[in-house]
């Protein structure tokens, strides 16, 4: 099925404009979702009570308020709400070209993929190939939905990614967790780089790795449907929480198995493949790695 189309926008480059759609480059799929039910196996139906009267309140009669004080609201028409949004725009604007690998994947939020628009082929690939020559990536603003945003667009082979970032005061600092730093000796840091040199990989493969757990769900699921009765499985031992652990003993114990944990977790994903029921509990297809043309993204 042909990828669709969510909007068409302007990329404005300089004094360039470069007409592009925007198109999603994830998907949201792979849970698996259980109804809600009465034991009588009808659907339920969602309702809101006033906390007040304790009625039914019919959506046609709810307002949208903003606690401003414990138990007082300011309400808000749906005229002022839409006065508050920001204006859509088709217009991305791109105000500073960075160092790709300097934007935190911690800001990374949604992320699509833009393809010129017509007459947009010649700018669309200069940009795309100016980009991955300089190493850099270009951070611009964008009106949708009725919020603002800011975005990353990074080249890749064969495109262009539009990836929404979080704001500063949507992304938690790490400090806030105060956690020590506790000195550890070269002894152990030689081992441990060694265990890391032990499990290396090139590059992340995402078709190593399948979802263990779904498969796991929907094999339950059709086995519910054949009659068959589900059993918990036994729970994992787990160490007790005073045990002390000698750590240069667990690292060399590490070592000393054979077989990288990137091994052992592609044998579990296809150990899941073969397991996996039919149409049911199939699992969607990997996408394709990203070969960046520029330098190695953050």
């Amino acid at each position: 099925m042909p990828a669709r189309s969510l909007a068409s926008l302007s990329l404005s480059f300089g004094l360039v404009s470069i007409p592009v759609k925007l198109y999603t480059a994830t998907e949201t799929s792979s849970a698996v979702r259980f109804n809600l039910l009465s034991k009588e196996g009808s659907r339920l139906k969602q309702q809101y009570i006033s906390e007040q009267t304790q009625q039914v309140v019919e959506r046609a009669d709810m307002v949208k308020g903003y606690e401003f004080e414990k138990g007082r609201f300011v309400t808000f028409s749906p005229d002022e709400l839409k006065a508050l949004e920001e204006s859509a725009s088709h217009m991305v604007d791109i105000v500073a070209f960075i160092p790709e690998q300097s934007v935190d994947p911690l800001y990374y939020d949604k992320a699509y993929f833009i393809a010129p628009n017509k007459r947009g082929g010649k700018p669309y690939s200069l940009l795309r190939e100016a980009m991955a020559r300089t190493g850099r990536c270009a951070i611009a603003k964008w009106a949708a939905k009725g919020k603002s945003h800011i975005v990353q667009i990074r080249p890749v082979e064969g495109g262009l990614v539009f990836q929404q970032l979080l704001f500063a005061d949507e992304v938690r600092d790490i400090a806030e967790l105060h956690i020590d730093d506790v000195a550890v000796s070269d002894a152990e840091l030689k081992l441990a780089v060694q265990l890391i040199e032990q499990a290396s990989e090139d590059q992340y493969d995402p078709t190593q790795y399948q979802d263990e757990e779904k498969a796991r769900v929907l094999a339950a699921i059709d086995a519910k449907i054949a009659g068959k009765q589900i059993v918990s499985p036994e729970p994992a031992e787990v160490a007790a929480g005073g045990e002390v652990i000698d750590l240069m003993d667990a690292l060399r114990a590490s070592l000393s198995k054979k077989g990288a944990p990137a091994a052992k977790g592609k044998a579990a994903a296809d150990t899941a493949s073969a397991r996996r029921p039919g149409k049911r509990a199939a699992t969607p297809a990997a996408p394709t790695p990203i070969r960046r043309t520029a330098k190695k993204s953050a």
